[in-house]
């Protein structure tokens, strides 16, 4: 005797001769966490729209690098072009300057009476040194320039957009004395640590005896790595501020702020990114200077074994040292200030969603909308709240 009962939802075999019938798949909606989930159902993902220099999500430490440089090869005209400007300004205005002072000086000196000669040779050292401020500040001026205009040139071509020199100029003119003023800040702050460790290396050294002496050689030594281990920490740890200060249009002191909260729970990645990089550019740096120091050296012996052309040598040198030390110093500022700006990107997308917003803005943007710009901390707030 069979059992015909069966479960009212249970299938029912097919008969012999007769094939079974799938049932149709129950669809399932996509996941909507993710902001990069494709409408497809067939597909789960989709890859973050690229519209510029680096995809619209947090960067990884190799597309860090990489964007780095290819700032450089997306907009020449515009990076390269300011590195050269700033860099050659700088570079003729303190040959110029500090060399015809100190022919003045020399010559001064030469020819003072031999009862004047060491209060003219003070007097001369003091000129000479007091020249040195109009190069100074002029490297403040065009270091915060050209760091300016590095930031705006990530910032807009992340978004897909190409903006020319003059245009990239006039938005980092907008923010230039805030931004020498931190650059001013971190120089002195620098300078002040120098002074401090070499006036105390100096007055344990002038005692005169042994302990005195070896005192001064260890305080010397445990005082610089001291002072470069605070340098580096305190520069990583308010390395966004240049990138606050242009995009967000904070004050300094609120810029240091957020720059030290964004910067929380990534300090070492920060810290490595900037080693690695400012080694890099080094390396490159050596690699091109190197060999033209040498090959124009041995040319040098080779053409004037005698030295009846010293002179000229020496000025031909300086001309050649310019030539090449300029485009090489305007790659290393462009390549350094990106990587700092694109430091400050990573950050706030990791902290804050901002890809999300990016994203946004570029899809508002391509259909014509009018939208603010993704960057802007919202007004009196000092800055979106970093986690």
């Amino acid at each position: 005797m069979t059992n015909s009962w069966q479960a009212p939802d249970a299938p029912v075999p097919p008969r012999y001769g007769e094939f079974a019938v799938p049932a149709a798949p129950v669809p399932v909606a996509p996941y909507q966490g993710s902001p990069y989930q494709s409408s497809d159902p067939g597909r789960g993902w989709a890859p973050p729209p690229k519209p510029g220099l680096i995809p619209l999500r947090p960067i990884g430490f190799g597309t860090l690098l990489g964007a780095s440089f290819q700032v450089l090869r997306r907009n020449p005209k515009a990076t390269f072009g300011s590195g050269l400007i700033v860099q050659a300004a700088i570079m003729l205005v303190t040959v110029v300057i500090v060399g015809l002072v100190t022919f003045w000086a020399l010559d001064r000196i030469d020819s003072a009476p031999l009862g004047q000669k060491d209060a003219v040779t003070a007097g001369s050292v003091l000129i000479g040194a007091l020249s040195l401020i109009v190069p100074v500040a002029l490297s403040l001026i065009g270091s915060a320039l050209l760091q300016a205009v590095i930031v705006v040139e990530v910032a807009r071509a992340t978004l897909g957009e190409k903006l020319r020199l003059g245009a990239l100029w006039r938005r980092a003119a907008t923010r230039l004395w805030p931004l020498t003023l931190w650059t001013l800040l971190l120089t002195l702050a620098l300078l002040i640590g120098v002074a401090v460790i070499a006036g105390i290396v100096v007055l344990l050294v002038s005692v005169g005896d042994v302990a005195g002496i070896v005192a001064g050689v260890l305080v010397g030594v445990f005082g610089g790595l001291l002072l470069a281990a605070a340098s580096a920490f305190m520069y990583t740890k308010t390395s966004a501020v240049p990138s606050l200060i242009v995009l967000e249009k904070l004050g300094v002191r609120a810029s240091v702020v957020r720059s030290w909260s964004l910067t929380r729970g990534y300090f070492w990645r920060t810290l490595g990114v900037l080693l690695l990089v400012g080694l890099i550019v080094q390396v490159i740096s050596q690699i091109v200077t190197t060999p033209v120091s040498l090959l124009f050296g041995v040319g040098t012996v080779l053409v004037d074994p005698t030295g009846a052309f010293a002179e000229q040598s020496s000025i031909l040198s300086v001309v050649v040292s310019l030539i090449i030390a300029i485009p090489v110093a305007a790659v290393a500022a462009v390549v350094q200030s990106a990587a700092v700006a694109l430091i400050y990107l990573d950050l706030r997308m990791r902290k804050e969603g901002l890809d999300l917003e990016l994203a946004r803005y570029v899809e508002s943007a391509a259909q014509g909308d009018d939208v603010p710009d993704p960057y802007l901390a919202p007004a009196g707030s000092g800055g979106y709240p970093a986690a």
